[in-house]
């Protein structure tokens, strides 16, 4: 049963051809009219002024409007970032990264299938590839501004932005002064954040990550002052430092603190994080909060096709599959994709819940991708690389609001006959009139009536 639901995925995946949840506009050009009256305007402006180029790197618009992949430290592997952007995420965050454990990595690119790791003695710490680079986001674990700096420089050619983690509440992170132990410590936190600023170039964006403090007043404090040190945008989790996964996340706090940050005029953008299903769930939560995007990590854990207006049913079939072959074509440890296909559940329509149980089971068993070679069949994960690639490439390239309001005004407008001029189309055209006219000859319209004898200055 299990090899049939694997080897049939591959068939199966091509019927659920699933748009990403951008919304993309269809512009219909108007008809206008042929005309050889001169376009008003002034004269000699014959040459158009060059348009603003298309930017190819993150700002404060880049995380407005979006629903994106929380930073998770198992979970937010290559692979399952690549599956958020084909499905649809706007951008993706890396897992956290202590600074001082990059310094010491070695970076190594792969010849065959261009995967880029950062390599500690024993393995990969770090994996990404160029065609995430766009939209991902490297967060990063640290209590020392020059060190976030260091680590920021050693990564900042794979990635396009640099994010602070400053809510992770668990311990490895916490017991050196990162994560949540930042949010108080807001000289350091936002000391960090003022040197990645200053010395990264403007095309790595940088932002934080935050949970909200135990009052609206003082979480504002703390937004203003991290929204003043440049930072393109700010995550806020729902939660506060002492509240577990379990415990339902605290969205309607948001919407004064968004409304707080817009009244101070500054350009930066508020995301919401915690408790979010899917791309359905994130219209609800903007609509709730006023939040410029969505965050979301448990739920992409469980599957990771959420980001779509129609995730994936039957993931055992449609999602593990795939997963499992383009984990074995990236080389991503085995240990890594074991954990997050055992992560993976959603509804079921036409898969059991003992097949699903008997899937999981024989993926918990098998210590190496060799184990699973009888029900995957042949491994093909190239297959599902060029289709990941080809569904990212096809975005459409960013391009600033300056740029685009631009491109608006550039339209140059319908020909109009000028004022001074009358119109010289008949009235059978069905053209406007233009002031007014005189009766046209009997023999030019092929009327039967007489033609009156124009009356001077018109007609009465």
């Amino acid at each position: 049963m299990l090899a049939r639901l694997f080897c049939s995925s591959r068939a199966h995946s091509k019927l659920l051809h699933v748009l990403p949840s951008s919304v993309f506009v269809t512009c219909a050009m108007s008809r206008r009219p042929i005309s050889t009256s001169p376009t008003p305007g002034p004269q000699g402006d014959s040459e158009r002024p060059p348009k603003r180029p298309r930017i190819d790197y993150l700002t404060p618009d880049s995380f407005r409007n979006g629903i994106f992949l929380a930073p998770m430290v198992r979970s937010g592997a290559l692979p399952t970032r690549l599956m958020a952007l084909k499905y649809g995420a706007t951008l993706v965050w890396g897992p956290e990264m202590v600074d001082k454990a990059i310094l010491h990595a070695e970076r190594e690119v792969d010849p065959v299938t261009g995967v880029i790791s950062y390599n500690g003695k024993t393995r990969a710490m770090f994996t990404t590839h160029p065609l995430e680079k766009p939209y991902l986001i490297y967060q990063i674990g640290s209590a020392d501004p020059e060190l976030a700096v260091q680590a920021a420089k050693t990564v900042m050619q794979d990635v396009s932005g640099v994010d602070l983690n400053c809510g992770c509440p668990k311990p490895f992170s916490t017991h050196a002064g990162m994560g949540a132990a930042l949010l108080t410590n807001p000289d350091l936190l936002c000391g960090i954040l003022e040197a990645l600023r200053r010395e990264l170039p403007k095309e790595i964006s940088v932002s934080a990550k935050i949970r909200l403090l135990s009052t609206q007043e003082e979480t504002k404090k703390l937004v203003e002052r991290i929204a003043r040190t440049g930072v393109n945008a700010i995550t806020v989790h729902c939660r506060t430092r002492n509240m577990r996964p379990r415990e339902r996340a605290l969205v309607e706090r948001l919407k004064e603190i968004v409304e707080f940050v817009q009244g101070l005029g500054l350009d930066v953008a508020i995301i919401q994080n915690g408790d979010c299903t899917g791309w359905e769930d994130a219209k609800r939560i903007r609509d709730l909060t006023g939040a410029d995007s969505v965050m979301i990590a448990t739920a992409a854990e469980s599957n990771p096709s959420c980001f779509s207006a129609i995730p994936l049913r039957d993931v055992e079939s449609t999602l593990s599959p795939p997963y499992v072959r383009l984990c074995k074509y990236l080389d991503n440890h085995w240990a890594s994709t074991k954990f997050c296909v055992t992560q993976f559940k959603g509804t079921r329509s036409e898969v059991s819940k003992t097949d699903a149980h008997e899937l999981k089971s024989r993926v918990a068993k098998a210590k190496a991708y060799e184990d699973l070679e009888d029900i995957v069949g042949s491994w093909t994960g190239e297959e599902e690389f060029k289709e990941i690639s080809r569904i990212v490439e096809a975005r459409p390239p960013r391009i600033s609001v300056e740029a685009e309001q631009e491109e608006e005004e550039d339209i140059p407008p319908p020909c109009a006959t000028p004022p001074d001029r009358p119109n010289p189309e008949p009235p059978t055209s069905r053209a406007p009139k233009m002031g007014l006219r005189m009766p046209m000859p009997a023999i030019l319209t092929c009327s039967d009536m007489i033609s009156p004898t124009p009356t001077p200055g018109g007609m009465r």
